[in-house]
């Protein structure tokens, strides 16, 4: 059995804020509820979740393509889609507290959870999860437009777009990672539930009888994009969907879980969305949204299968996985240990003292590294207290410039997990750095 330590939680959320990874957003305001800002360390994070996804998904292959679709849409294209009749939650209201609930959500749908009180929830009624809002400066409903509940739509209604301009066939993909927002009744767990959030999709166009073959193929390759940056085993799991759970255009859906201190949830979905959504906006556009297979003269039109990643929701997961905490010299060290493709910094330079005499050789060697990687660089405090900051936000490697090296041209590199140290010449310190960062 797996074991989870719920104080986890806390932990991450404290350093979080305390080195620079994720801000209340508007705090001075006294915050903006469900909002957060990526701070100095969070955005190199965030960063580097999303270059990941985007060289396995796009750049190491060559049935994939990118792109960026717009946020604000017309609502033709949620009509077509379900999303203005189906995408909504099942909302309750508590008459003695005015709480509200998800009723799906609900273990006892006769006691209201937040003041106990029982035959206080009203009726469920459906609760529509899309933000609205206005284009153009007449404020009426012929101006009424959507922010994107998902990435997805850009994808299908660019299908034609991508399939004439890029010269790809089924199988082959389109990419984007970008910014989505839902109305959520009940955001919470930090960054795990917001009403504004990044997504990483990928729509894969196939032949309807292969369909099945690719659902299993993304499931596993999904799976172990997140073993291969470092999420172990034990923490991971795929549940696919009962019959009863798929949504309205999936033919099969499973979800890749993640152990977080509340127990298991979604980090990614892979669906077979079948030709739900192209035949949907093929009927509603009137533009014929098929593949013409030449070889055979046969029109289809294309199954998707949907890998559908959480950006935020990733990040978080890595930053649990990462935390550790060990006893050092009879001190508590917090450590993460991220994958250093991940890692916000890949090297920090410190200079032993401020004293002018190492501050120039610091700087060459910064100027030395930053080219090749993301590097911090820090000359405040003891080298001690540098070398903890630097392992609570998960830097693989530091750099320390001491007297020795004004005599003879090295540096003591200081690996993060082992806390080892070697001294380099700094002639080779960057091909050093690079046989063991091996990004």
């Amino acid at each position: 059995m797996v074991t989870n330590d719920e104080t986890l939680f806390e932990k991450v959320v404290n350093l979080s804020k305390r080195r620079g990874f994720i801000f209340q957003s508007a705090e001075i305001y006294g915050g903006f509820r469900s909002t957060y800002d990526y701070g100095p360390i969070g955005v190199q994070l965030l960063r580097n979740v999303k270059d990941q996804w985007w060289r396995t998904m796009v750049q190491l292959r060559q049935d994939v393509v990118g792109l960026d679709a717009s946020i604000l849409s017309p609502p033709a294209i949620w009509e077509a889609s379900g999303h203005l009749t189906n995408f909504s939650d099942p909302l309750v209201d508590c008459k003695e507290c005015g709480a509200r609930h998800r009723e799906d959500k609900l273990e006892d749908l006769t006691t209201c959870p937040s003041c106990g009180k029982t035959g206080s929830l009203t009726e469920a009624r459906e609760f529509n999860l899309m933000f609205k809002t206005q284009a153009g400066p007449v404020v009426d409903t012929s101006a009424e437009v959507y922010l994107r509940p998902e990435t997805a739509q850009g994808m299908f209604i660019n299908f034609a777009n991508v399939l004439n301009t890029s010269r790809k066939k089924p199988p082959f993909g389109i990419a984007q990672i970008g910014k989505s927002f839902r109305n959520e009744i009940t955001p919470g767990n930090f960054v795990f539930r917001t009403r504004e959030f990044e997504q990483m999709e990928m729509e894969y166009f196939v032949p309807p009888a292969e369909a099945d073959e690719w659902y299993r193929y993304w499931c596993k390759e999904r799976h172990n994009w997140y073993l291969d940056l470092g999420i172990p085993d034990s923490k991971l799991r795929l549940q696919e969907h009962a019959e009863d759970e798929l949504s309205h255009y999936s033919a099969a859906t499973a979800d890749i879980e993640f152990l977080f201190p509340w127990g298991w949830d979604e980090l990614e979905g892979i669906a077979n969305r079948t030709d739900f959504d192209l035949k949907q906006h093929s009927e509603a556009s009137g533009s014929r949204l098929e593949y013409h297979d030449a070889n055979n003269d046969e029109r289809y039109t294309p199954y998707v299968i949907e890998p559908a990643a959480g950006a935020t929701r990733a990040a978080m997961a890595f930053l649990m996985a990462a935390y550790d905490e060990e006893e050092v010299n009879d001190d508590i060290r917090t450590v993460l240990r991220l994958d250093p493709r991940i890692a916000p910094y890949k090297i920090a330079v410190l200079p032993l003292s401020k004293k002018p005499e190492l501050i120039e050789p610091s700087q060459e060697v910064l100027g030395l590294l930053q080219p090749h990687w993301m590097c911090d660089y820090d000359q405040t405090q003891a080298i001690g207290r540098r070398y903890r900051r630097q392992d609570e936000i998960g830097t693989p490697y530091c750099v320390t410039i001491d007297f020795d090296t004004l005599d003879d041209q090295a540096v003591t590199v200081r690996e993060r997990d082992t806390m080892t140290q070697d001294r380099i010449p700094i002639v080779g310190l960057v091909e050093y750095l690079s046989e063991r960062l091996n990004l």
